[in-house]
């Protein structure tokens, strides 16, 4: 059934406008009505699936066992899904099998919005201090925000939604360059070694002449004690989603999580390839830790402490709620 007006929150929010890089504030008023609530449970399993593939690394079986899995329990919620499919290379060379994951949910709606996560995990563990190229199991830094992601699709098969939704989770997000290596020379047509699936994606879209009315990219959303600031990049491409997003989380009583600040400048994930190639205005739900180590990323990043044990259900909720306010009060 879709959700009757049952309950009105007012937000009172500040809007970046889209004319400057940095905005000039305006007011407006915003009314949520009543939205699907998640299941701290359920999206605590989803990645706990995720994690007991092992690293979901491209060329390997956990990668090609979690794949199926994936279109498997997005199919099983109402989605259509399809897998896109190319060769690339790495850093180093070496050739990998790359698919990233389109479930597409409410196809004959005009109106789309884009959700996005990396489902890949990073083949070495470079900031941890003792085995370097160990891979990473990827419970925050991959798995999170593809947990939130089914859980809101498994929402929406249970509560009608007015607006369609397209689920991208992108592969070759954090295979990158080992920290401790000499980089090499990028190929044509290339802007980074990170970020492979979106950089296709964008540049390959699924389908011709996609486009969504907005994006919302998720990156490490599961960490206990997560914090999420604005960046620079979402706050220059899509100001306006920026601000309505962490206004709702505000509304739902989020605000020690969804900090109204300015956090990550400049930095490189996949929202960015979205913004500049496929022209749809993306934001990123990343975690931003003003004071913590590993370049003000979750402490666990990039080492064999991202696992399940570094998981908080409370975190997870949160960032689900606030999708699902949104896509419910659209």
């Amino acid at each position: 059934m879709k959700f009757k007006t049952s309950l009105f929150l007012l937000i009172l929010f500040t809007v970046f406008a889209c004319d400057k890089p940095n905005g000039s504030v305006k007011s407006q008023q915003v009314e949520i009505e009543d939205f699907p609530k998640s299941n701290a449970d359920s999206l605590y399993q989803f990645v706990a699936d995720q994690v007991a593939f092992g690293p979901r690394v491209p060329n390997t079986e956990a990668h090609m066992e979690a794949a199926e899995w994936l279109k498997m329990k997005f199919e099983s919620y109402g989605a259509q899904v399809q897998f896109q499919e190319w060769e690339d290379y790495v850093y180093d060379g070496t050739k990998v099998q790359l698919k990233n994951i389109i479930a597409t949910i409410n196809p004959d709606s005009k109106k789309r919005i884009m959700l996005s996560a990396h489902w890949d995990t990073r083949p070495f563990a470079d900031h941890d201090e003792d085995d370097k190229y160990a891979p990473i199991e990827g419970a925050n830094d991959g798995a999170s925000g593809v947990a939130v992601l089914l859980e809101l699709a498994r929402l929406i098969q249970q509560n009608a939604l007015s607006v369609g939704v397209d689920i991208i989770l992108f592969d070759g997000e954090d295979w990158g360059e080992h920290s401790e290596e000499q980089s090499t020379r990028l190929r044509d047509g290339l802007d980074t070694w990170y970020c492979l699936g979106s950089q296709y994606w964008s540049q390959n879209k699924h389908k011709n002449n996609y486009s969504a009315y907005y994006g919302i990219l998720l990156d490490m959303v599961g960490g206990k004690d997560a914090t999420f600031y604005y960046d620079s990049v979402s706050k220059q491409n899509a100001s306006r989603i920026l601000d309505k997003v962490w206004s709702t989380a505000h509304q739902l009583g989020y605000q020690e999580t969804f900090i109204k600040a300015d956090g990550f400048q400049g930095i490189i994930d996949d929202h960015v390839y979205v913004n500049k190639y496929a022209n749809i205005p993306m934001i990123d739900i990343i975690d931003f830790r003003p004071n913590g180590s590993n370049s003000q990323f979750v402490p666990t990043w990039h080492t064999q402490n991202d696992n399940l044990a570094n998981i908080e259900k409370a975190t997870l909720e949160k960032v689900a709620n606030v999708l699902s306010a949104v896509l419910y009060n659209e």
